[in-house]
C-alpha cells in the first residue's frame, strides 16, 4: 500500500461554515483518520495550506490544529504546482473571480454555493471549467445528511408509491444582535454584500428537489424582510435591506408539488431545524437532519373532523422510525471524500459547477417571481 499526497489550497476557512464543516470536520478529520482508501489499495493523504487575509488569525488557526502550511498570498499558493485542488468558502461576491483564477492556474476546484449571485457569471464559470478539463465540484451537503439519505432509500424502494407532494420547513430565529448576539453574520442581511435567504437557500433546494423528488419545472416565490433593522458584529445598527424569509412553491417533474418555507425569523416547533414531509399514495415520511419517520397506508389512522371536542388522537404516535442501518457520517466530510476520490482516481461525480449554476438559476427566478408576483418556468440550462 502506497500513500498518494494531495495538496489542497483552502480559502475562506476562518468563517463559521468554512472552519467548522470544511476544515475541522472534513479535511482535518480525513487527515487524522490517515487519509482516504483508494480503489487500488493506496491511501490518499491530504496536505492542506490555509489562506486568509489576516496573518495573525490564520497563523493562530494553523498552530491550533497543527496545520504545517498557511499564507496570506493566494496568488503564490495557486502558483505552486504541488498543490492541485483549490477550495473556497469565502463570501459569495468574491467566489466566481477566485474560482476563475484557480481554473486558470490549472487547479481542480471545489467550492461552497452559491457560486455567484449572477446566473450569466455562474454559467460562464461552469463552461470555463468544462472547457479547461479541470475537475470541479460544488458543495451539495444536504444530499449526504442521514435523514435525506433515508428518504432516498424509501424512494428507491418504492415505499411512497406515486409521490404526490413535498413540504419543507427550514429555519430558526436569528437574534437581531442587540439584546442577544446574532448567530449568523450580519452580511447575510445586506443585499450589497450578497445576503438574502432566497439566494442562499434556493440554491440548496434546487439540488435537493432535483435529486430526490423530481427536476424543478416551475417556481412561485414570495420573499419578505420581516426584521428591517439589525445590529452588526461591532454593535452598529444597520438597515436589513434583503429578504430574511422566503415562501416558495415548486412544480416538479412527474407532477409532484413541493412547498418550502425558509426563514431566519421563525421559532422552531418541529422535529429539527429542517424537515421534509413527503406524501405518496402508498406511504408518507418525515425526515430531519438525521432521523426519518414513516407511515404506510396500512398503518394510517382514520381521523374524523370534529371541532366541538378536543383531539384525542396522538398523531405522532402513529409513525415508525427508519433505523440507522449504516454509520452516520458528517455530510460535508462524505462529499469531500467523494470529490477527492474523483480528483485522485476519476471516481464518479455528479455535482460540478453546472449543478451550482442550476442553483443560481433557481435563486434568480425566485427573486424575479417575487418582484413580478407570478409563476415562472425553469428552462433547461445549456452548459
Amino acid at each position: 500500500m502506497a500513500e498518494q499526497r494531495l495538496g489542497l489550497i483552502m480559502h475562506g476557512v476562518t468563517g463559521r461554515m468554512g472552519y467548522n464543516q470544511h476544515l475541522v470536520r472534513s479535511i482535518l478529520a480525513i487527515r487524522d483518520q490517515g487519509g482516504i482508501a483508494l480503489a487500488n489499495g493506496d491511501r490518499l493523504v491530504v496536505d492542506p495550506i490555509i489562506v486568509g487575509r489576516d496573518a495573525d488569525k490564520i497563523e493562530r488557526l494553523a498552530k491550533k490544529h497543527d496545520i504545517k502550511r498557511w499564507t496570506t498570498d493566494l496568488d503564490k499558493a495557486l502558483a505552486n504546482a504541488d498543490d492541485t485542488v483549490f477550495f473556497d468558502a469565502g463570501t459569495t461576491l468574491m467566489r466566481a473571480s477566485l474560482i476563475e483564477k484557480a481554473i486558470d492556474a490549472g487547479k481542480a476546484v471545489y467550492c461552497e454555493k452559491p457560486i455567484s449571485d449572477d446566473l450569466d457569471v455562474a454559467v460562464a464559470l461552469a463552461r470555463k471549467a468544462k472547457a479547461s478539463g479541470v475537475k470541479h465540484g460544488v458543495v451539495q451537503d444536504k444530499l449526504f445528511l442521514p435523514g435525506l439519505m433515508k428518504l432516498k432509500m424509501l424512494r428507491d424502494s418504492g415505499f411512497f408509491g406515486k409521490m404526490l407532494s413535498v413540504r419543507g420547513e427550514f429555519g430558526y430565529w436569528v437574534f437581531e444582535g442587540d439584546w442577544q448576539k446574532a448567530q449568523r453574520p450580519s452580511w447575510n442581511y445586506r443585499k450589497g454584500d450578497g445576503g438574502g435567504i432566497i439566494l442562499d437557500m434556493l440554491c440548496h433546494w434546487r439540488y435537493v428537489l432535483d435529486n430526490l423528488f423530481g427536476e424543478v419545472k416551475a417556481v412561485s416565490c414570495l420573499g419578505a424582510t420581516h426584521i428591517p433593522e439589525r445590529v452588526d458584529e461591532q454593535g452598529n445598527r444597520f438597515t436589513a435591506d434583503t429578504d430574511d424569509a422566503a415562501y416558495a412553491t415548486f412544480e416538479l417533474e412527474g407532477g409532484v408539488v413541493a412547498q418550502i418555507n425558509s426563514s431566519w425569523t421563525t421559532r422552531v416547533r418541529r422535529d429539527d431545524l429542517v424537515t421534509f414531509h413527503v406524501d405518496g399514495t402508498h406511504g408518507s415520511a418525515v425526515a430531519g437532519l438525521h432521523k426519518c419517520f414513516t407511515q404506510h397506508r396500512v398503518n394510517t389512522p382514520k381521523p374524523v373532523w370534529n371541532p366541538d371536542q378536543p383531539q384525542t388522537m396522538n398523531f405522532f404516535a402513529d409513525w415508525e422510525e427508519v433505523p440507522d442501518n449504516w454509520p452516520a457520517e458528517n455530510g460535508f466530510k462524505a462529499q469531500w471524500e467523494m470529490f477527492l476520490r474523483h480528483v485522485a482516481e476519476d471516481a464518479p461525480w455528479n455535482y460540478g459547477l453546472d449543478a451550482g449554476a442550476k442553483g443560481v438559476q433557481l435563486a434568480e427566478l425566485g427573486l424575479k417571481s417575487w418582484a413580478e408576483r407570478r409563476w415562472l418556468d425553469v428552462p433547461k440550462l445549456e452548459i
